[in-house]
């Protein structure tokens, strides 16, 4: 079986021989991000030889994870620094007294997971449309014991917040675009008591983040959260690799700027 270095070596030698040569800007970007991401995985492969799969530090360190994600980069997940822009409003929320959280969007479960394991009183309630991504995230629960609290869920509709309007929760949504259609307060009025963390994606869905921002002003207090660059301690070993290695240990693969709204009930505030 070929390693992923052949394999990123063969495809970028077949785009060249079939006649696809990097002879405009977004080509060259297209052969920047191929080599990337495969630096970035081959870094992640180095870290599990290490550690092992299990995250290095953050509000989640100590989680047993998994070797590969349903999308996304891993060696930030693996080191602690995936999305920390979060961490200080997880770390808050962690202290409210929620009974619940619900996840649309899950993925493999690193929220889902994550705060299951950091919030030993909830009940994580994660959605995802894609059959191996709840796959892996159930996964993910029976590897960190969890499984009695992390209960998956396949298309969330917005009407589905009723369910929910007697419980205390915390909402996370990253769905590539969806999260106009599915944070509609008006199928779902219940969204009105409760807190939520959204990450808008204006790539996929224009205006995405402003209507959402117009759309909660009336009801909750918001605040924008914009990605930053990372700067963290690294295992001892990790200090002997390039800089341009430490970058993309903590690259999150985002293709543009994808801004985060975290939105408190006014009534909370």
């Amino acid at each position: 079986m070929a390693t992923i270095s052949e394999n990123v070596g063969a495809t970028l030698t077949r785009m060249v021989q079939e006649g696809q040569p990097f002879d405009s800007m977004n080509k060259l970007n297209d052969g920047l991000r191929l080599l990337a991401k495969w630096r970035s995985v081959v870094i992640a492969n180095t870290y599990i030889a290490h550690h092992g799969p299990v995250i290095y530090q953050g509000p989640f360190g100590g989680m047993t994870y998994l070797a590969e994600t349903s999308e996304g980069a891993l060696a930030a997940r693996l080191l602690g620094t995936y999305e920390s822009e979060l961490h200080p409003h997880l770390a808050r929320f962690a202290t409210e007294g929620l009974d619940c959280v619900i996840d649309v969007g899950c993925a493999e479960g690193y929220y889902a997971v994550g705060l299951a394991r950091m919030m030993p009183g909830i009940t994580v309630h994660a959605y995802d449309i894609d059959p191996a991504a709840r796959t892996a995230c159930k996964d993910l629960a029976e590897k960190n014991g969890v499984s009695d609290r992390v209960i998956i869920g396949e298309k969330f509709e917005p009407a589905d917040f009723q369910a929910f309007a007697d419980r205390k929760c915390l909402v996370m949504v990253d769905t590539e675009g969806a999260e106009v259609d599915i944070l509609d307060i008006e199928q779902g009025p219940a969204l009105a008591g409760m807190s939520i963390i959204v990450e808008t994606h204006n790539v996929f869905r224009r205006g995405a983040l402003p209507t959402l921002h117009e759309r909660f002003t009336a009801t909750h207090d918001i605040e924008r959260v914009d990605a930053q660059l990372k700067s963290i301690e690294l295992p001892d070993w990790f200090r002997s690799l390039p800089p341009l290695d430490h970058l993309l240990a903590t690259w999150e693969w985002r293709m543009s700027p994808t801004p985060w709204l975290v939105m408190r009930p006014k009534s909370e505030a």
